[in-house]
C-alpha cells in the first residue's frame, strides 16, 4: 500500500497549502451540520461538486470511493424511514413509513454526501505525510494524530495479513460453507489476525524507539499561509455564511 498515493497533483486545489484544506473541510462541515431546508442542502451538495471539479479527482475513484460510502446510506434507508412516527406514507403489515422519516433521510443524504465529496476534493492531493504534518501544526493533539497516521500507514499490512492466512486456509482446502467448522475457522482467522497484528504493533514500537522516537515526529523548517490561502479561506467562510443565512 501506497501511503503517498494522491490524485491530480497538478490541480487548482493543490496550489493550497495543507492546513488550508483541513480548515477549509472543518468550516464546511459545520456549515453543512447545521443547514435544515432543502434548498440550503442542495446548495452545499452544487458547492462540494465545484471542488470536485477544482480537484480534478479521476471520474473512476470518486465514483468508487462514493458508492462505498453511499452503500451504508442504504441500510440506514432501510430501517429509519419506518422507525420515525408521523403521516403514513406506505405501509406494508405493522411496517409503517413515515413522510417524516423519508425527509429525514433525504436531508441525511444530502448533508452526508455534501460532506464526502467535499472532504474528497479538498485531500485528493494531499498525502498521509502533508496531512499529518497539517494536523500537527493546527495543534491537534498529538494521540489523535499520530494514531490517524499509523492506522492508515498499517492497514494496508493487515490486509495483507489476512490474504496470507486466506490463501493458507484454501491451501489446506477449506471450503466456506453454513457449518459449525467454517465458523470455527472464521474465529480462528479473526483470533490469529489480532494476535499478528499485535505482535506488529510491538515490532513497529521497538523500531521507533531504537531511533530515538520521543512521543512526536520532528518537523523540518515552518509552513506559513500564502496571500492565496487566507484569500481562499475568506472567500469560502463568506460562501458558508451564505448559505447558512438562506437557510434561516
Amino acid at each position: 500500500m501506497d501511503i503517498e498515493q494522491t490524485y491530480a497533483n497538478s490541480s487548482p486545489l493543490s496550489t493550497l497549502d495543507p492546513r488550508t484544506r483541513l480548515l477549509g473541510v472543518l468550516a464546511f462541515s459545520v456549515a453543512v451540520a447545521v443547514l435544515q431546508t432543502a434548498e440550503a442542502l442542495l446548495l452545499s451538495l452544487a458547492l462540494s461538486l465545484a471542488f470536485v471539479a477544482l480537484s480534478q479527482i479521476p471520474f473512476r475513484a470518486l465514483v468508487t470511493r462514493m458508492l462505498v460510502f453511499n452503500l451504508f446510506l442504504v441500510f440506514l434507508w432501510l430501517l429509519i424511514p419506518w422507525g420515525i412516527p408521523g403521516e403514513e406514507v406506505l405501509a406494508a403489515g405493522p411496517v409503517i413509513v413515515s413522510r417524516e422519516g423519508i425527509a429525514y433521510m433525504a436531508a441525511l443524504t444530502l448533508r452526508s454526501n455534501a460532506i464526502m465529496l467535499a472532504l474528497i476534493a479538498f485531500t485528493a492531493s494531499t498525502t498521509i505525510t502533508s496531512m499529518t504534518r497539517a494536523m500537527t501544526a493546527l495543534r491537534v493533539p498529538d494521540k489523535i494524530t499520530y494514531l490517524f497516521f499509523l492506522t492508515y500507514r498499517y492497514i494496508g499490512d493487515i490486509y495483507s495479513e489476512y490474504t496470507r492466512l486466506v490463501n493458507a486456509m484454501r491451501v489446506r482446502c477449506f471450503r466456506p460453507a453454513s457449518t459449525l467448522h467454517t465458523y470455527r475457522s472464521y474465529a480462528y482467522l479473526v483470533g490469529m489476525l489480532l494476535v499478528n497484528s499485535f505482535e506488529r504493533a510491538q515490532r513497529v514500537r521497538s523500531a521507533m524507539l531504537c531511533r530515538g522516537f520521543n512521543g512526536r515526529f520532528p518537523r523540518v523548517g515552518e509552513d506559513r499561509f500564502s496571500r492565496l490561502d487566507i484569500l481562499c479561506l475568506i472567500a469560502l467562510c463568506l460562501v458558508l455564511t451564505g448559505i447558512v443565512y438562506a437557510d434561516g
